[in-house]
């Protein structure tokens, strides 16, 4: 895929798609349709709709922009940042006690390297809104607090509990307890528990935590962004038996730790910039949101392409879980069910193109072509099973799930997993097409 818009065209928001959205959360409203919630943020677009960006979809996969939540930077937010935009929206079905229909969206208001920023919350009784401003939730000054109040998430705990995961760069990532009632801060002065954070020897730079919890396996799983939204970004993932952590990655590493272990060997990397034959080259994939469609599994995400990394869009993938409970994502955009759906059973074994996500690449990585030995055949349905790779040094034996997927260059179904290996490391790619 590749741009070219001219500027009539890049300026009117209903030729976007999923295009110029950032920091994407998508939640199903109860008129059935899927609302995608995004930063305002374009580019080459002077006159950009201010507030946050809200599209509509049938089906996950074609996106209609149909205006914005919130009319600017709320009145409070606006007096504490000088904030020309909103970030990094979350949107989440607030349980009420007679069960009536009750929407929270938390908004953040900043600027560029500031701690100097608010989360704040917005309500309504409908994706669809309209939403009213309620006021700040969480409140940071870049001289008084090392910690940020951006980048909220919200998640309940086993009880029920909801709580608020924040932060970016600077001090970490923390979580602290919402009030059920109100969706507010159950202590306005409370910082909360520091969950993940990064050395500065590379600027503290982690941010857009996401976590689900996953009763499959009984635990939290946290999703969160590593290096520069610009060019470097990667999704990392890590998991605790507590909301509060510690959360460890596959190689049983906090992602608090930041005494002497590399800054990039922490964290397992489920994603990251990548190339498939004759595909566009992807950078930067990152800030993160997950939803499920009733057993199924979803991340969104934003990535940039890499020949020009100004542009961006979101992009949505299926989540499968390997065998041993670690959530990892297709190597392929999600394309529609019967997109993904193959005709009839084929063999794993065979060459595939298969990137390697290794944890301390930053740039794009090409994908190479392997041979792959597994006994096992699927249409596409979702498969556990050990795959044997076939990486030039020594087989390579893969912890995998198998699944179909969409190939955006061949335009057919195709065949596609993700798997760790014994040093916590995450393979990736698709079967490669034969004529």
């Amino acid at each position: 895929m590749t741009y070219s818009m001219d500027a009539a065209t890049a300026a009117d928001p209903t030729t976007w798609g999923a295009r110029n959205a950032h920091d994407p959360t998508v939640v199903r409203g109860d008129d059935g349709r899927w609302y995608m919630f995004s930063t305002d943020a374009a580019v080459g677009v002077d006159d950009i709709p201010a507030g946050v960006h809200v599209r509509t979809s049938p089906d996950l996969v074609t996106w209609t922009f149909i205006g914005t939540a919130l009319d600017g930077v709320p009145a409070a937010a606006l007096a504490h940042t000088g904030a020309e935009g909103l970030w990094a929206p979350e949107v989440v079905r607030w349980p009420t006690a007679d069960g009536s229909p009750l929407w929270h969206m938390y908004y953040s208001a900043s600027t560029f390297g500031s701690r100097t920023s608010v989360i704040g919350l917005a309500t309504a009784a409908s994706p669809a809104g309209p939403w009213a401003d309620a006021g700040p939730v969480v409140t940071t000054t870049h001289q008084v607090d090392g910690h940020n109040a951006i980048d909220a998430a919200v998640v309940f705990d086993r009880a029920g509990r909801p709580w608020l995961t924040y932060g970016s760069f600077f001090g970490g990532i923390h979580i602290l307890p919402l009030d059920a009632r109100t969706g507010f801060a159950e202590d306005p002065d409370e910082v909360g528990t520091l969950i993940a954070r990064r050395p500065a020897s590379v600027d503290g730079a982690v941010e857009g935590a996401y976590i689900v919890y996953r009763p499959e396996e009984d635990r939290f799983v946290l999703f969160v962004s590593y290096d520069s939204l610009f060019d470097s970004y990667s999704v990392r993932v890590a998991s605790s038996h507590q909301v509060t952590g510690p959360y460890l990655d596959a190689r049983g590493r906090a992602l608090t730790d930041v005494s002497d272990v590399a800054p990039d060997a922490v964290g397992t990397k489920i994603l990251g910039g990548h190339r498939f034959p004759g595909g566009t080259a992807w950078t930067a994939p990152g800030h993160n949101s997950v939803f499920r469609d009733g057993d199924r599994l979803f991340l969104v995400h934003h990535v940039r392409h890499a020949d020009d990394p100004t542009r961006h869009e979101a992009q949505i993938r299926r989540v499968h879980v390997t065998a041993s409970g670690w959530p990892l994502v297709s190597p392929h955009p999600f394309a529609g069910d019967d997109a993904e759906r193959l005709p009839a059973p084929a063999s794993v074994s065979g060459d595939w193109d298969v990137v390697r996500f290794d944890p301390a690449e930053r740039g794009v990585v090409a994908s190479v072509r392997l041979p792959i030995v597994a006994a096992a055949h699927t249409d596409g349905q979702a498969l556990t099973t050990p795959l044997i790779v076939g990486a030039g040094e020594g087989d390579v034996v893969l912890d995998a799930v198998v699944f179909g997927a969409f190939d955006p260059v061949a335009q057919r179904p195709v065949l596609a997993f993700a798997g760790l290996d014994a040093e916590g490391v995450v393979w990736t790619g698709s079967k490669a097409v034969t004529a």
